[in-house]
């Protein structure tokens, strides 16, 4: 069955080093949480809120070992007002045998104020 993992994640600064360095870790909390593998992912789409220009989430990804051949996008969030600011949100479709219930979302940092229904104690 093809499932949609959610994940999110915030930054302190708009700077290349925390934005790779936060989007590798929250999608290996997913890929952890969630017994993924490279080979298993159909594609990640990442999107950014609009103070953050200073990488693409997705180089985060591309130089993860074995993850060179996931087809991976970046693209810039709607600039809602009073939302979250230098967020960065990730879907990702991958192959499981998970029910959707089961799938763990993981949001890291601030963003686990998106979506708190999700968020296990």
């Amino acid at each position: 069955m093809i499932r949609g993992v959610r994940g999110a994640t915030t930054v302190t600064q708009n700077s290349e080093y925390e934005i790779m360095l936060e989007t590798e870790s929250v999608v290996k909390s997913m890929v952890s949480a969630n017994e993924i593998k490279p080979e298993d992912v159909s594609h990640i789409f990442f999107s950014v809120t609009s103070d953050l220009n200073a990488a693409f989430p997705a180089k985060a990804i591309r130089q993860l070992d074995k993850w060179t051949y996931v087809p991976v996008m970046c693209m810039q969030e709607i600039d809602v007002p009073n939302s979250l600011e230098k967020c960065i949100r990730v879907m990702m479709v991958t192959n499981t045998k998970k029910s959707q219930e089961e799938i763990e979302h993981i949001f890291h940092n601030e963003a686990v104020k998106l979506r708190p229904d999700l968020i296990e104690e």
